[in-house]
Order: C-alpha cells, then sequence, then structure tokens
C-alpha cells in the first residue's frame, strides 16, 4: 500500500492526466480518431532530447564546464552569479529540469567548500534563484521546455520568430535574476572563495562511473576509457544537432527518432531507461482528454468563451493549480491564440511550488539534505516567485 501511495504522490500528475483520459474515454466511446489525438512529432523530439541530454549527463559534460568557469573565481558574488546563470543559459538547450538536476547538486558542493557560515547563508537564496533562472532562462527557445516543444509543433512560425516572442520577458529576467544575486551576495574577496574556485575544477570528479561500480572519478574514468568516451561524446553532439534539424523542421521527426533509437541502443542503451518516461505518458493522457473533449461540443463551446481573449491570464492561473505543461495542452485545443499561450504558460511557471515540475526537482533535492529548513526555504521561494512574476506581469501589460 505504501509503495502505491508513494507512486501517486511521486507522479500525481501522470495519474491525474491517465485519469482524465480514461473517464473522458467513456464520454466519447474508443474509435479510429483516437489515431489523430497524439502529436507524435512532440513525443518523438522530447524521447531524442531525453536520450542526449542523459547522456551529456552520465558523461559529467555540463559538470566538467561548471568547473571549469569556477576555476579561476575568488569572490563569492562571482560564484554565485556562475552558478545561478549556469542553469540561465543551459535551460536554453538543455531544458529546465535538466539543469537542476545537474546545478543544483553541483552547487551543493561549491558552497560548502565557502565555510559552514557562508553555506547556511546562501543556500537558500542560490537554489531558489537557480530554480527561478531555470524555469526563465528556458523559456526563450523551443528546447527549453515541454510545453515550448509542443506549441512550437503546432504554431505555424519558424525558431527566430518564436525566440523573439519571449525574448523581451528574458532579458527582463536576466536583469532581475543579476540584481536579485547582487542583493543576496557580497563583492568581498575572500580566502575560502579562492579556495572554492580551486577546487571546483574537480568537483565534478566525485561523480561516480556510469554503472556506479566503483568511485572512479571522471578524469581517471577518461583516461581509462578515452576512446569510448569521445566516441560517447561525439554521438551525444551528433544526436543533438539531429534533434535540433528536426525542431526547425529541416529533418522529418520519424528519421531523427530513428536514428536516435537505433544508435543509442547500440552505443549506450543504458541511457534509455534515464528518458522521463512518466512525462511522455503524461502527454500521452493529455492528448486523449483533449481531443475526447474537444468533440464534445457544450465542454469545447464552453472553455472556448472562458480563454478567447484571456489566453495569457488563463494560462498563468492555470499553472498555478496544474503546472504549466498540462496548462499549455488542455488550453491549446480549444483556442487559436498559440503565441499567448506561449507567454502564459512560461510566465506561468513563476508562483506556486508545482506551476513548474521542475521546481519540484529542487525542492525535493534541497529536502533531501537536512541542513537545510524547508520551511524557510518555501517562504523566500513563494516571495521571490511572485515578486518575478508581477513584474513580469507588469511588462506584458506594457508590451500588450
Amino acid at each position: 500500500m505504501k509503495k502505491v501511495t508513494d507512486f501517486l504522490k511521486k507522479e500525481a500528475v501522470l495519474c491525474a492526466a491517465l485519469l482524465l483520459a480514461i473517464i473522458s474515454s467513456f464520454v466519447v466511446k474508443p474509435d479510429k480518431e483516437y489515431l489523430g489525438y497524439v502529436d507524435l512529432r512532440t513525443l518523438a523530439i522530447l524521447f531524442s532530447l531525453m536520450c542526449v541530454m542523459a547522456g551529456l549527463q552520465g558523461l559529467g559534460v555540463f559538470k566538467r564546464i561548471a568547473g571549469g568557469l569556477l576555476n579561476s573565481v575568488k569572490s563569492e558574488r562571482k560564484i554565485v552569479l556562475i552558478l545561478v546563470m549556469l542553469c540561465f543559459f543551459f535551460s536554453m538547450l538543455i531544458t529546465n529540469d535538466v539543469a537542476l538536476i545537474t546545478f543544483v547538486p553541483f552547487t551543493f558542493t561549491t558552497l560548502e567548500m565557502l565555510g559552514t557560515d557562508k553555506y547556511k547563508k546562501l543556500v537558500i537564496p542560490v537554489v531558489v534563484l537557480q530554480t527561478i533562472a531555470a524555469n526563465l532562462g528556458s523559456m526563450l527557445t523551443p528546447l527549453g521546455n515541454p510545453q515550448n516543444l509542443y506549441l512550437y509543433g503546432k504554431m505555424e512560425t519558424d525558431f527566430g520568430s518564436f525566440v523573439m516572442i519571449m525574448l523581451p520577458y528574458t532579458v527582463a529576467s536576466l536583469v532581475l535574476v543579476t540584481v536579485s544575486v547582487f542583493l543576496f551576495t557580497r563583492g568581498k574577496v575572500a580566502d575560502e572563495s579562492t579556495e572554492a574556485g580551486k577546487k571546483a575544477s574537480d568537483i565534478q570528479t566525485s561523480t561516480a562511473t556510469r554503472d556506479g561500480s566503483n568511485r572512479l572519478t571522471l578524469t581517471e574514468m577518461f583516461q581509462k576509457t578515452n576512446n569510448r568516451y569521445h566516441m560517447l561524446l561525439v554521438l551525444y553532439l551528433l544526436l543533438f544537432i539531429v534533434a535540433l534539424m528536426t525542431v526547425v523542421r529541416v529533418l522529418p521527426y520519424e528519421i531523427m527518432f530513428f536514428i536516435t533509437l537505433i544508435l543509442v541502443l547500440i552505443a549506450d542503451r543504458k541511457t534509455i531507461l534515464k528518458v522521463d518516461w512518466s512525462l511522455l505518458l503524461t502527454f500521452v493522457g493529455f492528448f486523449v482528454f483533449i481531443g475526447n473533449m474537444g468533440r464534445v461540443p457544450a465542454f469545447s463551446e464552453a472553455l472556448s468563451k472562458v480563454i478567447t481573449g484571456r489566453e495569457t491570464w488563463t494560462a498563468i492561473a492555470a499553472s498555478q493549480v496544474i503546472s504549466n505543461v498540462p496548462a499549455a495542452l488542455l488550453l491549446s485545443g480549444f483556442t487559436s491564440d498559440l503565441e499567448a499561450l506561449v507567454i502564459g504558460t512560461n510566465l506561468g511557471g513563476l508562483g506556486t511550488l508545482i506551476a513548474s515540475m521542475a521546481s519540484l526537482i529542487s525542492y525535493k533535492l534541497a529536502a533531501a539534505r537536512k541542513d537545510i529548513k524547508m520551511g524557510k526555504y518555501m517562504g523566500f521561494f513563494t516571495v521571490m516567485n511572485v515578486v518575478f512574476l508581477c513584474v513580469l506581469a507588469l511588462l506584458y501589460v506594457i508590451i500588450s
């Protein structure tokens, strides 16, 4: 019973999506039109990107980059700024989820090097700002998060035009995040910070080997498996290019999917297990529910009337309750103004803890540590998210 309860808590969104799909199937009986519900292109691209990011993360690529950037840093403010900006800029390409999974644990190790007092002072502000930075940086590109990828696939626009939609908000977010870092840190050079900078380049070497069987550092692993490391690195970078070509509609998604699936199975099959299958199933559940309810005239007309002309605000509000990915999936079936949904679901990632599922990642990582007071974490998280949301919502009002 406990396992069932734990699963329901962990996969609440997935369970809700599948439940809605099942209930809606009693309203609209399964038929051949069901085959047209699922957006195979979105699922294929998500799968391929997950494989690529899981592979690169397993190789320690992102941590090696982060360690190199921190190698010569000598001040508390610069260390924090780099830690936060890593999430902001990397999330544009590797998604907000992967950015947080990669850099939040890295942050704990880095801040511990500054000493106990500074760790206690900085850990909550830094992790919260990293979470906000990942959610806001990811909104610039179709690759940044699942709702962007899905909505971009439905929009008749090119990559550059999509970027321009969210560019003003991304620039404003960069300014806000930078100012926040300056407010919560000091620029004074300290011996502890210098030491942290010297050690930072070795942080990534604490990663265990891919099969977890021993504690080889990445440097030692690189020396022992030089050819394999290079082969996998080149493979995943090439697969990322293939996925990017599909996103910008140069390459058919079917070709991308089979290339990724076959090469990963041959070269690094364990990576398949690291794919977020629950997210893919969540998409399928919502696709079925939306497809069915769209065939119910009363429901479709009522929801269309509610959101028409208020797409952005409806998306922001819905995201606070059901998270921004489900909000994008649900609302997109009942409005043609997808640009407004892009803005609404991205800004809607701010606010409550569940507004963006990525926020739950850093929350769980922080909660797993006994030295972080989660009440204080939630208070700071909520205040900062509300402030950022209010400022960016005001910017939306000005622009629109």
